[in-house]
Order: structure tokens, then sequence, then C-alpha cells
């Protein structure tokens, strides 16, 4: 009899606990949805090469007030390193970008001087709108379009502490990165539970990229060295190039295969895109990145990427992203590349063409004609 009343008021005292717990998580799932979101916040990996189009798909990401944003952290990694190759810091760059991703940026005090830490002493940080705007830097709002040029006059002495700060207080953090190139030293990010990990893998026609790295040869000096090890200065200069396009060609062609490779659970988390599908399509093709990244298309992004893609000129300097006639650029390479030079780039990278979707030209006649279609329509899984 004892034991049935010690029951009864156990009771009485365990419902009203659980009620008030259920009422509570139903109410900040069903009344309250953007504080759930942030309990889980996604991770999103650009993954591309120098010269596709990476920088203007990381500020379709980096304008968006959802998202933090950093162009190409592990460039900490390979200037502090110098002395490895590109194989051999994959490594140290992974572990550098899940503790961005983690928002943990006591990473980079292995890689920046500790008299230098300034929230202006990362990468390129002027192009992060989340460093140029609240909480980072004030004078901006989240909603705001902010430019580099803007950002650097006004942001660059904020500390480097408010780094990490302005990194937890947003639901997404996304990360554009060209100093991979290898799937596999990927796959512990992919499984990681403390990780929703989304890739982005963005390719390009490889005689688009060889005609731009051509415009920046002095700005990439040093990766292509880091690139090509020890056997760099054996090569020729005029065949470097080549060898150069070898290597990045054979590393994205090996990316998307290792990808369709994983499991169908991570498989979905992978994402390809090709970036002359983009600047013909600018609206609908980032809505699909953002769907993909679980982020709403704004009304005004739409405006911002309509604009920005619809310009007259041909784009300024290396990294910008300006106002221009997106698809007008990503044709340019068939007016001023030479054409045997295009007959050798597509020996070169001839297999990852042909599964890109990438149509060879057969003649200096056929390059020129812009009517003449180069790119095939092509499903990827």
């Amino acid at each position: 009899m004892l034991w049935a009343r010690k029951a009864r008021l156990l009771v009485l005292l365990v419902l009203p606990s659980l009620a008030f717990l259920f009422l509570q998580q139903f109410y900040s799932h069903s009344q309250c949805p953007d504080l759930a979101e942030k309990s889980s916040p996604m991770h999103v990996l650009i993954l591309s090469s120098w010269r596709s189009g990476s920088s203007f798909v990381g500020q379709l990401f980096s304008q968006h007030p959802d998202v933090f944003y950093l162009i190409e952290p592990a460039w900490h990694v390979w200037t502090t390193l110098s002395s490895g190759t590109a194989w051999q810091l994959q490594m140290a760059v992974r572990d550098l970008i899940r503790s961005v991703f983690l928002c943990d940026m006591s990473v980079f005090d292995a890689y920046i001087p500790w008299t230098l830490m300034k929230l202006s002493s990362l990468f390129m940080w002027e192009s992060s709108r989340a460093l140029c705007s609240s909480p980072a830097c004030p004078l901006f709002k989240r909603e705001s379009i902010v430019t580099r040029d803007d950002c650097k006059i006004f942001c660059s002495r904020q500390p480097f502490d408010l780094v990490e700060e302005t990194c937890r207080s947003y639901s997404h953090v996304v990360l554009k990165e060209v100093r991979f190139f290898d799937l596999k030293t990927l796959h512990s990010l992919l499984t990681d539970p403390s990780l929703n990990l989304h890739i982005i893998h963005l390719v390009r026609d490889p005689r688009a990229v060889f005609r731009s790295r051509e415009n920046t040869k002095e700005g990439l000096k040093y990766d292509n060295y880091i690139i090509m090890g020890k056997q760099w200065n054996k090569i020729k200069s005029e065949d470097q190039p080549y060898y150069l396009m070898k290597a990045i060609c054979l590393s994205q062609l090996e990316i998307y295969r290792a990808a369709q490779l994983l499991p169908y659970s991570l498989r979905e988390r992978y994402l390809l895109i090709r970036y002359e599908d983009l600047v013909q399509s600018p609206l609908t093709q980032t809505s699909k990145l953002y769907e993909f990244a679980g982020l709403r298309f704004l009304p005004h992004l739409r405006i911002w990427v309509h604009n920005i893609t619809q310009g007259k000129g041909m784009g300024g300097r290396a990294f910008d992203t300006n106002s221009r006639n997106a698809r007008n650029v990503s044709q340019a390479w068939r007016r001023s590349l030479p054409h045997d030079k295009v007959v050798q780039l597509q020996k070169i990278c001839k297999d990852y063409m042909n599964l890109m979707g990438y149509l060879p030209v057969l003649s200096e006649k056929d390059q020129k004609n812009l009517l003449v279609n180069l790119l095939s329509a092509v499903e990827f899984p």
C-alpha cells in the first residue's frame, strides 16, 4: 500500500515536468524555426581550382545575411609550410578547415604571428561580408551588400577575437577552397558527426581556366611551385602551364569520380556545378545552390545577382566580382587563346572535358564562331 502511494506521488511530480519539456521542445521548433536552425549549423565547402569562377560563387554565399564566409583559409597553411608539396599539406589544410567550420579560430595561432593578429590578418578578409558587418564591423548591416573597397576602408582595424564571435552568430559557415586535390582527404569531415558538411564542386572549361591563368601568372607563381614540387624547375618554362593544367584536370576528375563512389547518404551532400551553366542562367543556378545549402533566395539578392552578371564589362582585377557580362567572360578564351594552345589543352584534358561535357573545337574557325556550341547538356548525378 505504501509502495502504491509513493508511485502515485512520483507520477504526479514527474508528469508536469515532462509536459513542460514537451511544450518547450514543440514551441522552439514550431514557433521559432530560426532557433532550431542555429542549434545545427550548416557547413558548406566550395571546392574548385584557381581561376574557375570560385570567387564569384563564393560571393553568392558571402553576401547572404545568414552566411559566415571565408575565402581560401588554407592559404595560411601553404605560405607557412611552404617546403611541403600540395599533397603533403592536404592533412594540415583539412584540420584547419575543420576548426574554422566549428568557429575555433585559435587554429590560426600556428599560422599568423601574434603581433599581427587582427581581423584583417586573414587572407582576403575583405571578401567576407560577415567580417564587414555587425558584430565584426558595426558600420554595415548584415542585409547590406558590402564591397571589398568599402570593407577595407572602414573595417581593417577590428580585433581578431571578433572573427570567432562573428562566426558563432551565423547559421551557415561557408568556405571556398582551391587547395584540395583528393576527395579522400575530406572523407573524415563528411562523416564527422559534429559537422553538417555539404560540398559544392565547381568546375570550368579548362581552356577558359588556362586563358585566365595566363593573365594572372605572377599571382599564381607561388602556388604553382607547391603544386609541382621539386620537378617545377626542371620543366621548360613554355611547358610549365601545360603540366599544371594536366595536374588540375586530373585532380578535378578524380574528385568527381570519388564522389560517385560515396555511400548514398554522403553522395547526396555533394553537388557538381559548371561555371558555364551558372553564367548562362544565374538566377536559376543560384537558386539551386541556395536550396542545396538550405538558404532562401532573398529578393535583394535576386536583384544583386542579376545586376552583377548582366553588366557591360569583362571584369577588372583578379578575384574581383564587380559587375560584368558573365556569359561573355566565360567565352573570352575563344577569341584570345591561340588555336594551337587550345589543341594541346584538349589533348591534355581530354578525359576531364568528355566527362564534364566540354566539346572540343575542331578548327580555328569553329573556335572563333561563338554560335558553335561547345557545351553539351549533361545531367550529373
